[in-house]
């Protein structure tokens, strides 16, 4: 396989795609159960990144209360659901209490210093600060991770070729409801758009 670019630690940054209550926790309304399986993958990453003090962007897909095109594609985040409404908050059926339906899970909290980019679609990068924030960082590699493969992650992932950001997704960091699809959507990343790596290699690589 073609490797167009390597991964170095010293411009790299780590950008953790919707892990959020309304998309990972038992119940959600746009649940994707596999996200769960991605956690510990993701603490791995986390752990890493945080050591080395590189940085860390969490994305967070919002929405409401004025109706938009989103709204069609995904009914739910209409009344009475309110799907990832900042500020509306629900019960899980994994978790005790009340959560906020935009926050990232509590497994994988940012911590003070880390980034946190509210979108309103599906690209990261799309009307956000997220090229300033890394270009301030002399960051020009990012990974992707999270949550869901052919939408947001493959969206932000053509979102960072777009910005002149060489991507690379982490395979086993991410996650979809539709496995055929996920497949298809790192395939094509893969082709013209960016890396897909598993988290091993990718820290791997790094360390070099």
């Amino acid at each position: 396989m073609l490797i167009v670019f390597e991964l170095r630690q010293d411009s790299s940054a780590l950008i953790v795609v919707d892990m959020q209550n309304d998309f990972v926790r038992v119940g959600a309304p746009l649940e994707v159960p596999d996200a769960r399986e991605t956690i510990d993958v993701h603490l791995e990453l986390l752990e890493w990144f945080r050591a080395r003090r590189r940085p860390i962007v969490f994305t967070r897909f919002c929405a409401g209360p004025q109706p938009t095109l989103m709204w069609k594609w995904s009914p739910v985040i209409a009344p009475p659901t309110r799907c990832c409404w900042p500020g509306f908050k629900r019960a899980y059926d994994d978790i005790d209490g009340e959560r906020e339906c935009i926050a990232i899970i509590d497994e994988l909290a940012p911590r003070p210093q880390e980034h946190q980019v509210d979108k309103y679609g599906y690209n990261g990068f799309h009307r956000t600060r997220l090229t300033d924030l890394l270009t301030a960082h002399h960051v020009d590699t990012v990974l992707i991770t999270g949550t869901v493969t052919q939408i947001c992650v493959e969206d932000t992932a053509r979102g960072a070729f777009h910005e002149g950001f060489q991507a690379a997704v982490v395979s086993d960091a991410v996650s979809s409801d539709a496995p055929e699809l996920q497949k298809a959507s790192l395939q094509t990343l893969a082709m013209k758009y960016g890396r897909v790596v598993t988290a091993r290699d990718a820290l791997a690589e790094m360390e070099v």
